[in-house]
Parts: structure tokens; C-alpha cells; sequence
């Protein structure tokens, strides 16, 4: 089996997998090199949002209206969905550690270093907590998104506990975006090419996956030729996708942890849901 993976612009790729298709992020109206329009996006089995800046949101809530398409976020995008009028049943906020199986999907949120506030309709703002993402589409296969994250250690561990396969990586600042008025200049995204082909050592990838760009210009090229610098494994493949492209991503063999349980024992159900009472509403 293989999963394919189409590269939209920025940080948003569409995900198709044997048994699941999975949106992360698509910017395509205001994405003037988009591949496929809004209304031509299927419907996504879930959409992973990880925080409020408007080129990661991007167009979730349009396709999510069209679709009827769940969208699993952070709290303040998820209370802004709500408020601007997405039905609360299609959006769930989480927080890292805490997994959703949403339309047989399970989501894996994990620790992001970064930032997120949202606007209201009544001109409030609030705050919440950015998230990557861990997915899997197959067996042998498992997406991490960094979701604008910075590097930090701790992603060592999310390598250790969980095995990605494939590591969405920002390894520049998505060019043509304004740069908000304030002291200084701009000089690198949330992770340099570097720290981005560091963090596909310590998550322990095998394909590593440059990202957070409309063109894969100097940072994308620098990430290309630093991937094999960090690479202990003589195995990891580096690629840096110009919008549109597509990757066909093969199943990495072994045995894998469960996302949930981590090394599971038969004492262990992985059908076990924990007793929940009745969800407070979102607003």
C-alpha cells in the first residue's frame, strides 16, 4: 500500500491514505500558486488545524461548511470557528497528549513550541495552546506535522514514544506573507534549515520533509543538503516539494507503538475508551 501526499502551499497538505484522506492546513484562496481551488477539495475524513495564524487556518472553515468535514484544533480556533457559525458538533479543541478518533482517524496531538490567539466576531481576543500532529494512515506510516513548532528537545521523545515515519518540517518563513509592523527584521522562520534537519534526527524519520513555503527557494535547498549532515542513519531521504507535487510515501517496516498505549501488552485493549459524562458546550 502507499500513502500520497500533495503539497498545497505554506504548511497545508492533502493526505490520502488506504483508508483515510486527511487535510492539514490548506491556505488557497489567498494562495495565488494553489493547485486546487476550495471548491474542488474533497471531503476530508478530518482537518487538522494547529493554530489561529490566518496562512496555517487558512481555508478550514470554508471547506469544513462545504464538506461537513471535522475540524480537530487548538481552544481559541475553536471557539472562533464556533462563533463565526461552524456547528459545534464538527470542531474539537485538544491539547496535546490528549487523542481523538475522529471518522477512524486517530490524532495524536504533541507538544508545539510556538504561539496562537484568535479574534472574535465582538473584537475579543483569545489565547490557546498550538499543537503538531501525529497521524497514520497505514501501517508503517506516520505523519508528524510540526505545526509551526520551533525546534526543542523534547522532540527525542516524541521519536522515542511514537516512531513518525515521515516529519512535515518548517524549514523557512512562508515567503509573501506581510511581515507585521514592529522593531527589527525578519531573518528566519520558526526553525532554520538546520535545527529543521535536527529535528528529523530526534524524531528519527525517514523522509524528511521540507515545508512552511510558497517556493522552495534557498532555505528549502539549504534543508536538502543539511538532512544528510544530521543523518546518523545513512537512510533518510529529504525532499523539498514545490506546490502541487505530489509524494508517494512507501510503509516503513517494523513494528510500530500504539499512538495511544505506547508498547502494549494483552493486558492492554486498544478498543478501550475512557467513561465520559456530557461535553460542556464551545463559546
Amino acid at each position: 500500500m502507499t500513502t500520497r501526499l500533495r503539497f498545497l502551499g505554506a504548511s497545508g497538505y492533502e493526505v490520502v491514505g488506504p483508508r483515510s484522506r486527511i487535510l492539514f492546513e490548506p491556505l488557497l484562496r489567498r494562495n495565488p500558486w494553489a493547485p486546487i481551488s476550495v471548491e474542488e477539495i474533497e471531503r476530508p475524513d478530518v482537518i487538522c488545524v494547529s493554530h489561529g495564524a490566518w496562512d496555517h487556518l487558512g481555508d478550514a472553515a470554508e471547506i469544513a461548511q462545504r464538506t461537513g468535514a471535522p475540524i480537530i484544533t487548538s481552544s481559541d480556533v475553536a471557539r472562533k470557528l464556533v462563533a463565526e457559525g461552524l456547528p459545534a458538533e464538527q470542531v474539537r479543541a485538544t491539547i496535546w497528549g490528549v487523542c481523538y478518533d475522529v471518522n477512524g482517524v486517530l490524532v495524536r496531538p504533541v507538544e508545539c513550541h510556538h504561539w496562537t490567539a484568535s479574534e472574535l466576531p465582538d473584537g475579543s481576543v483569545v489565547a490557546g495552546t498550538p499543537l503538531s500532529f501525529i497521524v497514520e494512515t497505514e501501517p508503517g506510516v506516520r505523519l508528524y506535522h510540526f505545526g509551526d513548532s520551533a525546534l526543542f528537545s523534547d522532540m527525542k521523545l516524541i521519536g522515542e514514544l511514537y516512531r513518525p515515519t515521515v516529519g512535515l518540517l518548517g524549514c523557512a518563513q512562508t515567503d509573501g506573507l506581510p511581515d507585521d509592523p514592529g522593531a527589527g527584521t525578519l531573518i528566519s522562520g520558526e526553525m532554520t534549515p538546520d535545527e529543521a534537519a535536527l529535528a528529523a534526527e530526534w524524531l528519527g524519520v525517514r523522509y524528511a520533509i521540507a515545508t512552511h513555503y510558497m517556493h522552495p527557494g534557498a532555505e528549502a535547498q539549504e534543508f536538502l543538503r543539511r538532512v544528510p549532515e544530521r543523518d546518523t542513519t545513512g537512510q533518510r531521504i529529504a525532499l523539498a516539494p514545490a506546490i502541487g507535487d505530489f509524494i508517494d510515501v512507501e510503509p516503513t517496516p517494523g513494528e510500530f507503538p500504539h499512538l495511544v498505549w505506547g508498547r502494549t501488552t494483552t493486558e492492554w485493549d486498544p478498543d478501550y475508551r475512557p467513561p465520559m459524562g456530557a461535553a460542556a458546550p464551545i463559546g
